[in-house]
């Protein structure tokens, strides 16, 4: 039944409205359940005790404060101010509603409360992650001879998992569990051991879990997403294995935080065996699960299979189309992904915040400058300028495709400036040479904003100084990171430090900071920023040493070898420069054409550099094709 048909009967008795008033609250149809109990009043029907509480529901469960109250004002007309149900319905109505107040009001006012009443607020208390409010509760409720039933430690549990309260009360809700013999109910358990999980106490959750007689679906993903959240891939599945040697049946979870462990392993055989249980399970046409595969296959570098995941969506949401647009861009594939992004501006779907920064970043790449405008125009059109993400992108694209001024602009509108707005823009100045500019913004970003820097600013103020030749206040800043913000040098803040040293001519003291580093930042990315500055202060012997160590730590990396190379040749020395480029043929080494990006007409073109511009006979003829 529905509503029209209440309309024409006016005289049905009160079990039949509350019979569809049930029926409409069981099925989540709250905004029809306020409907319906909005028509039974006009007809003169008066609500029970049974009719309140349902309507009270729908009005918590819709955020109705006003109607709330209106629903409550009925109830103190209709007697019910001292009826058990209603005013436990109304501490949870007004709980959901945010007013705490309220809600302890009528519990505080209520002569008889039952176990349920106290619960009710006791998960209102929680809800608030008031949790010295909920334990004091739970005191009195004891106290009064009151025992805590499994839905009073659930609640508190809860509460604790995401309240960040004190140790002592995740040990203290646990052995009163024992005690009470609760302990064995395999909600209460699960809830307990997520709340360990939660807390980084993971030996206090496998005693619990380990101990458990019966283990459902989420006990098992509940340690899954402790290792494979924290990198120990290996350890999740080893765990996962041993749920499938159970027999438990899996869900779109579990397979959610498989996937997120198949992207930081990154290998495709691992992907595809995961792929192949989903399939098997049928949990393939879920959304989330498509939108987790279509990411694992663009990080693993098979974009194919990715599309094809993306393919096969039927009702294709704009989270999907996102989820393919930045596996392009994250695969480096950047004109797919703007190619993919006109796709989707042809169907009834519209971007989102997410898929425009996604493009944007598309644009950067690419060097897609009127494509990025069109973006932006889009952005002011649907009224997005003010999103500080995209306020971000916009600045971070401006300054890629060279236009650091439209960049500056934007960066000056932004009212409530972050660490990201900030650090786009110091990157711009960086790229662009201007080092004084994002020293001083490096600068006033603390003293005027108040914002405190990260490794990723640090690794972009690093950047400027080497760019512009800023010895010292690299230096300076490089100690700055570690002395001042605890901050441990990662491999990216190593390599601008040697760059840094490098192109100011400072080879000795760049050799001396690489091999005073830690054994793991000691790799090529360290290295090769030495050899391009024996390159241009033509140190020979400083680069054969440092080629040596790069050719041992990547055999096949034909850049490095020709590097050498131009180093010989920028001294004369071209019988080795000759034998090095031997050496790439001997061993079957390719060298990848380099190419040139154009924007014409909206369009990115491509062009080689050097040799390759041989094929193109006739420059006419070539800007003739495309059509400018």
């Amino acid at each position: 039944m529905h509503l029209h048909h209440l309309v024409y009967n006016a005289r049905r008795p009160l079990f039949l409205w509350n019979l569809m008033i049930r029926t409409s609250a069981r099925d989540g149809l709250f905004t029809e359940t306020l409907e319906i109990y909005s028509s039974m009043s006009k007809f003169g029907v008066c609500g029970s005790n049974f009719t309140f509480p349902l309507i009270l529901k729908a009005c918590g469960k819709l955020g109705l404060l006003r109607d709330g109250t209106k629903v409550h004002a009925h109830t103190l007309l209709m007697g019910f101010d001292n009826d058990l149900f209603v005013q436990t319905a109304l501490i949870h109505m007004y709980g959901k509603c945010s007013n705490l107040a309220a809600s302890r009001q009528i519990f505080d006012e209520m002569p008889v409360k039952s176990l349920i009443s106290w619960n009710s607020m006791i998960s209102t208390y929680c809800n608030y992650s008031l949790i010295k409010e909920s334990f004091k509760l739970l005191k009195q409720m004891q106290v009064l001879g009151l025992q805590p039933s499994l839905s009073t430690f659930v609640s508190i549990v809860s509460g604790c998992s995401s309240s960040g309260s004190a140790i002592w009360h995740d040990l203290l809700i646990h052995c009163c569990g024992i005690k009470l013999g609760l302990d064995s109910d395999l909600h209460l358990s699960n809830s307990i051991m997520s709340m360990y999980v939660q807390r980084g106490n993971i030996n206090a959750a496998l005693s619990i879990f380990y101990s458990m007689a019966e283990k459902s679906v989420v006990s098992w993903t509940t340690i899954i997403s402790w290792y494979v959240d924290r990198g120990d891939v290996a350890k999740g599945f080893y765990i996962f294995n041993q749920m499938r040697r159970e027999e438990v049946g899996l869900d779109s979870v579990v397979f959610i935080h498989l996937t997120s462990g198949c992207l930081q392993v990154g290998r495709v055989s691992i992907v595809s065996s995961v792929h192949a249980l989903i399939l098997k399970t049928g949990c393939n046409y879920e959304e989330p699960i498509q939108n987790s595969l279509i990411s694992m296959y663009a990080k693993c570098g098979d974009l194919i299979s990715a599309q094809r995941v993306f393919d096969v969506g039927e009702k294709k949401s704009v989270v999907l189309w996102t989820s393919m647009i930045g596996g392009y861009v994250y695969s480096g594939h950047p004109s797919e992904a703007l190619n993919l992004f006109k796709n989707l501006l042809t169907t009834s779907i519209r971007p989102n915040r997410v898929t425009l920064a996604t493009v944007l970043s598309a644009c950067a790449n690419l060097g897609a400058l009127s494509m990025g405008e069109e973006v932006e125009g889009y952005i002011k059109l649907n009224g997005m300028e003010s999103d500080l993400r995209l306020q971000t992108a916009l600045i971070h694209m401006y300054c890629k495709c060279g236009s650091i001024m439209r960049a500056k602009e934007i960066f000056d509108r932004v009212s409530n400036k972050d660490l990201a707005v900030c650090s786009s823009m110091i990157n711009g100045y960086a790229i662009h040479g201007r080092g004084k500019e994002a020293l001083n913004l490096f600068l006033n970003m603390q003293k005027e904003e108040g914002i405190k820097p990260d490794a990723v600013v640090f690794t972009t103020v690093l950047s400027a100084c080497s760019h512009s030749g800023f010895v010292e206040d690299g230096l300076k800043y490089f100690h700055i990171m570690q002395r001042d913000y605890g901050l441990e040098p990662t491999i990216e803040h190593y390599s601008c430090l040697v760059d840094l040293l490098g192109r100011a001519g400072y080879l000795n003291l760049a050799l001396k900071t690489i091999q005073q580093m830690p054994l793991h930042a000691q790799k090529a990315q360290v290295w090769a920023p030495l050899l391009s500055a024996c390159r241009t202060h033509h140190n020979i012997q400083l680069g054969e040493f440092v080629a040596k160590k790069l050719f041992a730590m990547e055999p096949q990396t034909t850049g490095n070898y020709i590097l050498l190379a131009n180093t010989y040749t920028s001294v004369g020395k071209w019988t080795d420069a000759v034998a090095m480029r031997r050496l790439i043929n001997e061993r079957g080494m390719v060298k990848e054409a380099g190419w040139s990006q154009i924007d014409v007409n909206d369009t990115v073109c491509s062009l080689p550099f050097g040799n390759q511009l041989r094929h193109i006979i006739d420059p006419l003829s070539f800007m003739q094709s495309l059509k400018i």
